[in-house]
């Protein structure tokens, strides 16, 4: 019968004209739906747990909501109290309209209220004056939403922006603050007073306003009852029921790392362990709290197989100074982690292997003469000692054959940004072996990681589904090699050997301390861990006395006992013999003598000259220990193991040194008794 109703073609006219002028009005005026990606971002650790969350402009925590993660109970109880027409009405609820409009008639005042959750998002988006207005403009808006979202769009946007007192919006963020947990799995109590929070935030805040709060969740549970939602048991029951009376903390774990991962209003899937990483927060401060105000720690936990980064510490103490900077990516000197590397680079071109001879000896390279840590020299070493011990010559003297800009290029080509300290127009230099330049944690992580991955180099993962190229840093058997040295490194004090102590982890480590104790280090790994310790200062003060091997090492002990799985069974294993070929460092000293004090062309000052002098040491590097030394030709005796010249007047001499052999080495130098 409709199908035979003529409408009068003025009516047809007013209703496209009335099409044309929502149309019109949509278009001029589209709906304020940007704000709805200004929601906190969220970090989650490997398995999807919490890790932290940050708060949006103005310092508000406002979760994004999901309605597959929030209690069915409570949307069809928020429906049903709220807006029980959401699914069929278009924004606007005519028949709420209608009810509303009658009590004001009758009553004088709007009895019932005709908000539908659509519009109540408009009002949360784009807050107006409450008039007649505003409702007018109010419902436009809504009739707009409907027809830009979903009604699954739209329920979420309403519980992701509805108020819950204080700097709380969100049902997420208030379920955590009020109950600490997610809002999955709700008590009546609970899904009532989550009800009744955003029609008076603040009236109704538990945790400062407890009877208000009471009043609030009982005038729910009442109008659920008498709907027939619940039942009358239920709701006398969840009367009684406790109120929440403080606030929660949100989780903050990782929370310098996860700030520099998070992305504005998205939820973030990390490769964080979030048991792991509070277990690595409890240790390292309570390290921290035993040091220097001035200190801070950085700590890098990789999982080798998959490269994940499991545990990190971008500062250990936020309350300290510089505790806000993330010093596991600031340039450091790494000190002497690099040897191993230095190492591992001659083994694989085949200039050493594990057990050839090096000279640990006073040494001159052209301007450059390292010393020793402690000054002391041991005459022929092996290289798994030189490393073990972290001997500063021999590591130099490997460096020199290696070449230092060859060394520098395997570090870049592995994806490594090294930072010179004389900037990028200086040459890469022999220092290098030493600490000479700027690397960062994160930097050693992959590097370690590839010796315990033998030899195979990848970037860190951050990302849960983040994916990395592999690239070749050493053969297998050189990062074998390296591995088992250092795994027999000298354990710091108090600690047992592996191979003497029973579940005890196989850690193959190396220690660090850069020039004038700023930065101590500990790297090590295990054949599943990776683990990268830094202490210092972020200002870069110094720390005398403060080595990687006392303060850096047992934090980096301690930490391998948090980790699962970390025990394998690593019995000691004996040194290796030089095979043929490679049974010494072919060093220059192997042909001359090398004049180490006073080198050619220096300018020696003498206070006072003749027999009561104080004279110079002469000294020089050579392959036999007996070196004679002359003046001009003439013969300066030694006496107790020193050759002690003292000019007779100022001017030039010639100074030669010549060894058992015969090979002479000279330097010309010139003795002046005024400075200039």
């Amino acid at each position: 019968m409709c199908k035979n109703i003529q409408y009068p073609k003025a009516f047809k006219v007013f209703l496209f004209g009335l099409l044309g002028l929502v149309l019109g009005l949509n278009i001029v005026f589209p709906p304020e739906i940007s704000r709805l990606k200004e929601v906190s971002p969220v970090v989650l650790d490997k398995d999807g747990q919490w890790i932290s969350a940050y708060t949006v402009k103005g310092g508000t925590w406002r979760i994004a909501a999901d309605l597959k993660q929030i209690d069915k109970r409570f949307l069809d109880r928020l429906l049903a109290y709220e807006d029980k027409r959401f699914h069929t009405h278009s924004g606007v609820d005519p028949l709420a309209v209608l009810r509303a409009t009658r009590s004001v008639f009758r009553e004088g005042d709007a009895v019932s209220g005709a908000s539908t959750i659509t519009m109540q998002l408009v009002r949360l988006l784009d807050p107006r004056p409450r008039t007649l207005t505003s409702k007018v403009i109010e419902s436009f808006r809504a009739l707009q939403l409907e027809l830009f979202l979903s009604k699954t769009e739209i329920l979420e946007s309403y519980l992701t922006f509805a108020p819950y007192g204080g700097n709380i919006e969100g049902i997420e963020a208030a379920s955590r603050t009020y109950f600490g947990k997610a809002p999955k799995r709700l008590t009546d109590a609970e899904i009532a007073l989550l009800i009744a929070l955003p029609q008076a935030p603040e009236a109704r805040r538990p945790d400062i306003r407890q009877k208000g709060a009471r009043t609030g969740r009982a005038k729910v549970l009442d109008k659920l009852a008498r709907s027939g939602v619940i039942s009358k048991i239920q709701a006398l029951e969840a009367n009684e029921a406790p109120m929440p009376k403080t606030r929660i903390a949100l989780p903050e774990l990782a929370w310098i790392t996860g700030y520099g991962l998070a992305e504005p209003g998205k939820t973030t899937h990390t490769t964080l362990d979030k048991n792991l990483q509070s277990d690595l927060e409890v240790l390292t401060r309570n390290f921290v709290s035993n040091l220097d105000d001035t200190v801070n720690v950085a700590v890098t936990i990789v999982e080798n197989k998959t490269l994940s980064v499991r545990a990190h510490i971008a500062s250990a103490d936020r309350a300290r100074p510089g505790g806000w900077i993330d010093m596991t990516r600031q340039k450091r000197s790494p000190g002497s982690t690099l040897k191993p590397f230095v190492y591992g680079v001659a083994m694989d071109t085949g200039i050493i292997s594990p057990a050839s001879i090096l000279n640990d000896a006073p040494t001159r390279f052209g301007q450059y003469q390292p010393e020793n840590f402690n000054r002391r020299y041991h005459g022929k070493v092996r290289v798994f000692e030189a490393l073990r011990h972290s001997l500063n010559v021999p590591a130099v003297a490997v460096l020199d054959k290696v070449g230092g800009q060859k060394f520098e290029d395997i570090l870049v080509n592995l994806g490594i940004d090294i930072t010179r300290r004389g900037g990028a127009e200086e040459q890469a230099g022999l220092a290098l072996a030493l600490g000479g330049a700027g690397l960062t944690v994160n930097d050693l992580a992959v590097l370690y990681a590839g010796i315990a991955n033998e030899g195979r180099v990848s970037d860190l993962r951050w990302l849960r589904d983040a994916e990395s190229q592999t690239r070749r840093m050493f053969l297998p058997k050189t990062a074998r090699d390296i591995s088992s040295i250092l795994r027999q490194a000298p354990t710091p004090s108090g600690r047992v050997p592996n191979w003497l102590s029973e579940n005890s982890p196989a850690i193959a480590y190396k220690t660090g301390t850069s020039y004038g104790f700023r930065d101590a280090w500990a790297a090590g790994y295990t054949d599943k861990w990776t683990v990268i310790v830094w202490v210092g200062r972020p200002d870069g003060g110094p720390r005398p006395g403060q080595t990687g091997r006392l303060v850096a090492a047992p934090l980096l002990f301690d930490i391998f006992s948090l980790q699962p799985n970390s025990f394998e069974i690593n019995p000691f294993q004996q040194d290796p013999k030089a095979p043929e070929g490679i049974t010494r460092l072919n060093s220059d000293f192997d042909t001359a003598p090398q004049i180490i004090f006073p080198p050619d062309k220096a300018e020696l000052f003498a206070a006072r000259l003749g027999a009561k002098s104080r004279g110079f040491t002469l000294s020089a590097r050579a392959e036999t220990d007996k070196v004679r030394f002359f003046v001009d030709g003439r013969s300066i005796r030694s006496v107790n193991g020193r050759t002690v010249w003292r000019p007779e007047s100022a001017g030039f001499y010639s100074v030669t040194a010549i060894d058992e052999e015969g090979r002479i080495a000279r330097s010309n130098i010139e003795v002046i008794t005024a400075l200039p």
